[in-house]
């Protein structure tokens, strides 16, 4: 968990921030974390633009994956994102959690749901663990 509340306590001033994430929990191997979707992450269509979306579900995993190896970073390297439904300012919530590890790749799973529960959409994510600096 240290090394979430790290995560959470550094991104206020960065893209985390920006954005306007809230952590809400993490039990089991899930990360829960939500945004209040507001005026400023909407597109010209005035739903949630798939940026937000897509950038949302790469936080969560990227916490779960970093979680998973408590001692690690990681980044990135593939992300597939299916958008199914519109989704509204208001309340999201995204789930994610880790679904296979192999030496020093880690995949994952996220989707999001609004207030009603209405899946609008979910992703698969590689990652890639990066040497600590000890171990270089």
């Amino acid at each position: 968990m240290d090394v979430l509340r790290k995560m959470i306590e550094e991104g206020e001033n960065k893209f985390w921030g920006f954005l306007g994430c809230r952590f809400l929990g993490a039990e089991n191997g899930e990360i829960r974390i939500g945004l209040e979707a507001g005026e400023q992450h909407t597109n010209s269509m005035g739903i949630i633009h798939g940026g937000v979306l897509t950038s949302l579900m790469d936080q969560a995993m990227g916490m779960a994956a970093t979680s998973a190896r408590a001692q690690d970073a990681c980044v990135t390297t593939n992300l597939n994102v299916h958008f199914l439904s519109a989704m509204h300012k208001g309340k999201l919530e995204v789930r994610a959690r880790v679904i296979h590890e192999a030496g020093r790749t880690i995949t994952a799973e996220a989707d999001i749901r609004d207030e009603q529960g209405t899946l609008g959409c979910m992703a698969t994510a590689t990652f890639r663990v990066l040497r600590s600096s000890s171990s270089k």
